[in-house]
């Protein structure tokens, strides 16, 4: 199905929202072009940050690394979460596997002007080698993980897939 370096930080980002939607995702199911957040995201992306190339790594893209060899990666959400900081920890974790030492990570966040830095350490690596794991755990689970709560589906493209009965 999935193998460690099909990893991409897509898979890391639903590993961390809904384990549902991470085991959908694997499965072929993407209602995301449907989703008015996805497209509002996408949006984001393409309109913040223009001057700088995105660095493709196979199974992950990362917006861009700087001069100082730190990763950067832009969110359109207005509050950081984890899931922001485990994707930017993989794919500091991603180059780390091709031979380029980063310092870390910086997520921009053009909605409300702010960015948040997040040094690469050892346990940032430690914690990336799990995330990588617990994506093939449930890649292999043979059936669909439980549904999280509808409060926390909000915004989410695949809320009409778990919840229409």
């Amino acid at each position: 199905m999935i193998s460690y370096e099909d990893v991409g930080g897509v898979h890391i980002k639903y590993l961390h929202h809904c384990h549902r939607q991470l085991w959908l995702y694997l499965r072929g199911i993407r209602p995301e072009h449907l989703s008015s957040t996805v497209q509002l995201g996408e949006a984001v992306h393409d309109t913040s940050y223009s001057r700088h190339s995105p660095v493709d790594l196979g199974a992950a893209r990362l917006d861009f690394i700087d001069g100082e060899r730190w990763v950067h990666e832009v969110k359109s959400s207005a509050r950081p979460g984890d899931a922001d900081r485990a994707q930017a920890y993989h794919y500091c974790h991603q180059l780390h596997r091709f031979g380029i030492d980063v310092e870390g990570a910086i997520l921009h966040y053009p909605a409300t002007r702010r960015t948040q830095r997040f040094p690469y350490t050892a346990e940032a690596a430690a914690q990336a080698e799990t995330d990588i794991a617990q994506v093939l755990a449930v890649a292999s689970a043979p059936a669909s993980p439980d549904r999280l709560p509808r409060s926390r589906c909000r915004g989410c493209s695949f809320t009409d897939y778990c919840w229409t009965e």
